[in-house]
């Protein structure tokens, strides 16, 4: 089944707007008792901070803004064709480098300063997959080169 243009970039636009609203709501819920465990433990950054998303996602303060952030600029983005496939190939590619990343870092340094660990190192291999394959299915690049000519159209002869 093929489907239309219009229909292909509502598509986009609003599964990238959904993508940045999950990260609106992690960022939220990385400061909330009871979906974040000890929360009284968090720290602005650095690995030494024992808030954890879920009970498995180590959090910090400026983990939980990233997310914020990020949730915001992918809205504002999601708004047109290019903006929402740019967030959704963009932000798959900055979180597979976040997860090659969290796998090459020795957790306990100080070059930790998100903190990762290992189940945030599969969920942000898990995102970069996601937002990228999304993007692939959803996302048709403006063509280049020549148009075919509209139904209804005739080329001028010359």
């Amino acid at each position: 089944m093929d489907i239309d243009d219009s229909t292909r970039d509502t598509a986009l636009r609003r599964t990238a707007a959904g993508v940045a609203a999950v990260f609106l709501l992690a960022g939220v819920f990385g400061f909330v008792p009871g979906v974040t465990t000890h929360v009284g433990d968090i720290t602005f950054a650095g690995h030494e901070s024992g808030a954890e998303l879920l009970g498995i996602f180590h959090v910090s303060v400026l983990h939980n803004l990233v997310h914020l952030a990020f949730g915001v600029v992918g809205l504002v983005l999601s708004r047109t064709k290019t903006g929402a496939g740019s967030f959704l190939v963009g932000g798959g590619a900055l979180y597979f480098l976040l997860a090659v990343y969290g796998t090459v870092v020795d957790p306990h340094s100080a070059a930790n300063v998100v903190p990762l660990d290992r189940a945030d190192n599969w969920l942000h291999l898990g995102l970069a997959i996601g937002m990228v394959g999304l993007s692939i299915v959803l996302w048709q690049p403006p063509r280049t080169g020549p148009r075919a000519p509209r139904a209804g159209r005739r080329r001028a002869a010359g």
